[in-house]
């Protein structure tokens, strides 16, 4: 059996996301969204998730290109001089590796963002990180340690088999992930020994903002076995502030809610789900929670 999470992140970043995360949900097999706290848009993204209660909700932290959520006088050494997060990955990367201030400074701002997200009220389907920050051994031990905390049974671990790519897209010549592969490594054994759900392959790295009709039908065709998560950035404009310019935003959403990739989520082998759905049972097997999965197939236009 095939296992299968369709996310939408950065909701909450403009009403654009949130009403193209409303009508792939409703219009189309998205199941899962990523909540950016610190968006601008955050209050009407939790508005329209509490009107979706088959819609998986996960925690998308934001460390980076943003404002924090905590006054930028106690998080000095992650901002700017403008009170952003500093931008460049690098850099901030390794001041939060080697400054003990850094640390406590970014345990504070991931804390105050889980805290937001418990005061939504919304169950806490899954955590990740904007451009998969969590990535960095450093920000990858704190969102378990804080997650815990807070509920934390699933998250992504960004690791893109290349023959899935291959066959959905024939002459496509994905990049191997040399730099990142030991490091998701990494997240995936902490997740896994602290008994947090991660997918056995995720999609959506090579073709972020440019997971079109064709690329989505032809991935899920084409799915290993086993739990797997394809995310995109659907919006129903890529005119808002903070949209990257090259970015698909409306084919995105176009592919969620297309008819071709509708019929092929209907495989009898596939189940569709948020990460909740698919949480282990005691008996070691995968658990497909039946009552959001037959909202979900009940979604899926003819």
């Amino acid at each position: 059996m095939k296992r299968l999470i369709i996310t939408a992140d950065d909701f909450g970043a403009a009403p654009e996301v949130n009403a193209a995360v409303e009508v792939a949900h409703h219009e189309g097999i998205l199941t899962a969204a990523s909540l950016m706290v610190t968006g601008p848009a955050a209050a009407d993204a939790v508005a329209r998730a509490r009107k979706m209660p088959s819609l998986g909700v996960g925690l998308h932290l934001v460390l980076i290109e943003s404002r924090p959520l905590l006054p930028p006088a106690a998080v000095p050494t992650l901002v700017d001089k403008d009170g952003r997060f500093r931008s460049g990955m690098v850099r901030l990367g390794a001041d939060i590796f080697f400054s003990a201030r850094a640390r406590t400074e970014l345990a504070a701002e991931m804390t105050a963002q889980f805290e937001a997200f418990r005061a939504t009220g919304l169950s806490l389907d899954h955590c990740n990180a904007h451009k998969h920050f969590h990535l960095h051994p450093t920000i990858g031990r704190l969102m378990v340690d804080i997650g815990k905390r807070f509920g934390l049974k699933a998250s992504r671990v960004p690791t893109e088999p290349k023959a899935p790519l291959k066959l959905a897209e024939p002459g496509a010549n994905p990049v191997p992930a040399w730099v990142t592969a030991p490091w998701a490594g990494l997240l995936r054994r902490r997740l896994r020994a602290a008994g947090i759900l991660t997918p056995d392959q995720v999609f959506g790295l090579r073709w972020s903002g440019a997971m079109t009709k064709e690329r989505l039908r032809g991935l899920i065709h084409n799915l290993p076995p086993g739990l797997s998560e394809i995310y995109l950035h659907p919006a129903t404009s890529g005119a808002f502030a903070g949209a990257v310019p090259d970015y698909l935003y409306e084919d995105e959403l176009a592919a969620l809610i297309s008819r071709d990739v509708i019929a092929e989520s209907r495989d009898p082998s596939l189940r569709l789900g948020g990460f909740a759905d698919f949480l282990t049972s005691k008996n070691g097997g995968a658990m497909l929670g039946a009552s959001q999965n037959g909202e979900r197939n009940r979604s899926l236009a003819p």
